[in-house]
């Protein structure tokens, strides 16, 4: 028998709060037999959503913190000043072993400052990085980091392909997952100089199956399963790719329902555009984990509604039932001691 995973979710986190964030957390907990939901957040909002569907009581708890980090506040300085914030009193839950991960909506920079603050690495990892799964047309590719270090080290990108490639074999089920590194060209005499530098040392991994070097317009195609980048390449090409898959599936359906003609074809092409429209769509593949840190963080758009937040607790629960830490700490332990 599975082992019972317990998520405890930021109520308060996200534009869409708590609304879309209970909702979204109550759909995983139908589709999860072993799973406990905690929810974090202001007494009487969430008590008032709660009271809006039918659910197992004894797999559904709740904790108030009656204070709320918003997305424009220093982050650092709201980790330490806001102990009864949604996002403080879930994350030191995590660290107690009270949970099994962490999901939040909420600021970005609090939940990454909190990570690390409060929930602290594991041993070997110089830095976690954000890492969310980005849809191709081959199924899923890995990025790794977008959001958590914009500048960095060489040494941090092999720790992040490891990182990756552990999370692609275990959790998406992809044997040996291809590890590419962004750059501007295919050769490895290309690129800048974090780039040249950590090439390689990629190569010397042998535990690794490096690909050598991604251009940004292979990546749709899933040329690569784990793409290495720095933040700040990451995050642009994250940025880039939701908003290109926004655009493209609104002038679709712009054109499908702009002449009548263009209405019957919709209609006897509905099924098969649905189902590429989805495919594309990457709120059904949860949030960016923050690989690295002694419990599971995962962070979730700002704008995420139900579906997100139902997938992003799904996705806990698969890491934490394939102990992704443990493989992530005897692997990194042995290597380099944190910088």
């Amino acid at each position: 028998m599975s082992k019972n995973v317990r998520v405890v979710v930021d109520a308060m986190g996200g534009d869409n709060a708590p609304g879309e964030i209970v909702k979204g957390a109550l759909q995983a907990l139908e589709t999860q037999k072993n799973l406990t939901i905690v929810f974090v957040g202001r007494k009487k909002p969430l008590e008032a959503e709660l009271k809006k569907y039918a659910y197992e009581a004894g797999r559904v708890e709740t904790v108030f913190a009656e204070e709320v980090i918003e997305m424009s506040e220093p982050p650092v300085a709201a980790i330490k000043h806001k102990k009864d914030s949604s996002i403080v009193v879930g994350l030191k839950m995590l660290k107690n072993g009270e949970a099994d991960a962490f999901v939040s909506a909420g600021s970005t920079g609090a939940v990454l400052a909190g990570g690390q603050l409060i929930v602290g690495r594991l041993g070997g990892v110089s830095r976690p990085p954000l890492a969310p799964l980005i849809p191709t047309s081959t199924g899923v590719s890995l990025l790794i980091d977008c959001g958590a270090n914009v500048d960095a080290r060489a040494s941090w990108l092999v720790q992040y392909a490891k990182m990756g490639s552990i999370y692609m074999k275990h959790v998406v089920g992809i044997e040996k997952p291809r590890v590419a590194i962004v750059n501007i060209g295919a050769e490895d005499e290309k690129g800048n100089a974090l780039v040249k530098e950590t090439i390689p040392l990629l190569r010397a991994c042998p535990e690794l199956n490096f690909t050598g070097s991604i251009e940004a317009r292979d990546i749709p195609y899933g040329r690569a399963d784990v793409i290495v980048c720095e933040a700040f390449v990451g995050n642009v090409i994250l940025k880039l790719f939701e908003g290109t898959c926004s655009m493209l599936m609104r002038e679709v359906k712009k054109t499908l329902l702009g002449s009548f003609r263009s209405k019957l074809g919709a209609v006897l092409i509905k099924p098969a555009l649905k189902k590429t429209l989805t495919n594309f769509d990457a709120s059904q593949y949860g949030g960016a984990p923050m690989l690295g840190l002694k419990g599971l963080v995962v962070k979730t758009h700002g704008s995420s509604k139900a579906v997100e937040v139902k997938h992003s607790v799904i996705q806990c629960v698969n890491f934490s039932r394939q102990n992704i830490n443990e493989k992530i700490s005897r692997q990194l332990s042995a290597g380099t001691s944190a910088e």
